[in-house]
């Protein structure tokens, strides 16, 4: 069970290593674009290529999608990247489902492990398999792998690196249920535990009002997408790539989210302590671009 192509290499993987997976089940095809033309989903394309069964259902506690799904037999239900499963959909098969999540429970419970990881600044995350209960992201865990986050990582760098990692994860968890030798770790609830909630638009926006690291990790837990984001002469402009700037004297003289440049080479943002310089940006209805080439064609 899965969508993005986060969850595309757990279920190659598994059919590389000659596991019958009976089915997959992902999102319905949705229209996108200007043409609203109906796009499959990531999984499903895998799906279809190596010629597994594809579910989509609209509802997963619907009748018709139950008895589907039950006709199928499997012993094991595998989560990767989809939606929150109803017990009857979880608790179905004798051994149970597993879940890959990509951050090293209890941390990081939540829809987005990899950006809160990146904004909050840690220096370590990882790939946890576990088994599906009620209350989400809590279950036994299975396995773990630990993953170092680099100082100049984006969210789009770690993201590439934990699909993979997490596909290794997978079959070692199935190879390891297969062998009916694996372990079921109750999470540690004795700690302070970070959340990582679903992401909005206007968790998007950029608080000047905070030190340069903190902005720094800001930006890169939002990129590439959704990308962080802030307002310049009445438009937005997102941010994918930036560097931390010492304090300048050009920036003393500014307050914190004011900014300078030479309209040639460099955009300046001032934060709290100092000031990101601007790499890599994207102005309202336009393409991402390069400063200097951001520059050229727009003068702030």
């Amino acid at each position: 069970m899965g969508t993005p192509e986060f969850a595309v290499p757990s279920l190659e993987i598994l059919l590389e290593n000659n596991f019958n997976v009976v089915a997959v089940i992902t999102a319905p095809d949705k229209p996108k674009g200007r043409g609203q033309k109906m796009m499959t989903s990531p999984v499903k394309d895998c799906a279809v290529k190596h010629g597994v069964p594809v579910l989509q259902p609209t509802n997963l506690k619907s009748p018709e999608f139950i008895e589907e799904l039950k006709s199928y037999n499997a012993n094991l239900q595998i989560v990767v990247a989809f939606r929150m499963l109803p017990e009857i959909v979880w608790n179905m098969p004798k051994i149970g489902t597993f879940n890959l999540h990509a951050s090293l429970l209890p941390q990081y419970r939540g829809a987005a492990p990899i950006n809160w990881a990146i904004i909050n600044g840690e220096r370590e995350t990882g790939v946890s398999t576990f088994f599906l209960k009620h209350e989400i992201d809590t279950g036994k865990i299975i396995f773990q792998e630990k993953e170092v986050i680099h100082e100049d990582d984006t969210v789009g760098d770690l993201y590439e690196r934990l699909m993979k990692k997490g596909a290794q994860l997978v079959l070692k968890t199935v190879q390891a249920i297969q062998q009916e030798d694996y372990p079921q770790i109750e999470q540690n609830e004795n700690q302070e535990l970070k959340a990582a909630p679903k992401i909005f638009r206007e968790t998007c926006k950029i608080n000047w009002s905070r030190s340069t690291d903190r902005v720094y990790n800001f930006i890169r837990g939002l990129s590439p997408y959704p990308a962080a984001w802030t307002e310049i002469t009445g438009k937005n402009l997102k941010l994918f790539k930036v560097k931390k700037q010492g304090m300048t004297d050009e920036l003393k003289a500014l307050q914190p989210g004011e900014y300078v440049t030479d309209n040639k080479t460099y955009l300046h943002f001032r934060t709290t302590d100092a000031g990101v310089d601007i790499k890599e940006l994207q102005i309202e209805g336009k393409r991402r671009m390069g400063i200097e080439e951001f520059l050229r064609g727009n003068t702030i």
